[in-house]
């Protein structure tokens, strides 16, 4: 079964030192649905910007958090097999991110990595500062595993 929501907060916010320390901010978890947030505060690099490690978590991150919101994290677990980012602009502020997995795409994905031992999955996601504007454009590929 997926993580109930506040297990699955903890999980994304605080399991890992790194995005901890980042402060990252899980604002919506959902099955299938996530949101993200990660300040500028604490994460500027040495023009003042974001740094571009810090947005490059952010794009890696969803793939996790919708694994722990979408499937049952007794029978299987993620890796991230790849993750390409584009930078578009300086992050100048607070950068979001939204990834999603239609209910068949979950289904799709469990039923194959019961089956076969793994299933693989692609997120295209854009991280957005507060005026919607894309600052990077991510493609992550990510794969999950039966335990």
């Amino acid at each position: 079964m997926a993580l109930p929501t506040e297990l699955a907060r903890l999980f994304t916010e605080e399991r890992i030192a790194f995005i901890k320390r980042m402060n990252l901010k899980a604002e919506v978890l959902e099955p299938g649905y996530v949101r993200l947030r990660a300040p500028l505060a604490g994460n500027e690099n040495h023009i003042g910007t974001m740094y571009a490690g810090a947005l490059f978590t952010l794009a890696e991150v969803p793939g996790g958090a919708l694994f722990v919101t979408s499937f049952d994290h007794q029978r299987f677990y993620p890796i991230v097999k790849e993750v390409n980012l584009r930078f578009r602009r300086p992050a100048t502020g607070d950068i979001h991110v939204e990834a999603r997995l239609s209910a068949s795409e979950i289904e799709r994905i469990q039923i194959e990595a019961a089956a076969n031992g793994k299933a693989d999955y692609a997120l295209e996601l854009q991280l957005c500062d507060a005026a919607g504007e894309v600052v990077a454009e991510s493609r992550a590929l990510y794969q999950l595993r039966r335990q």
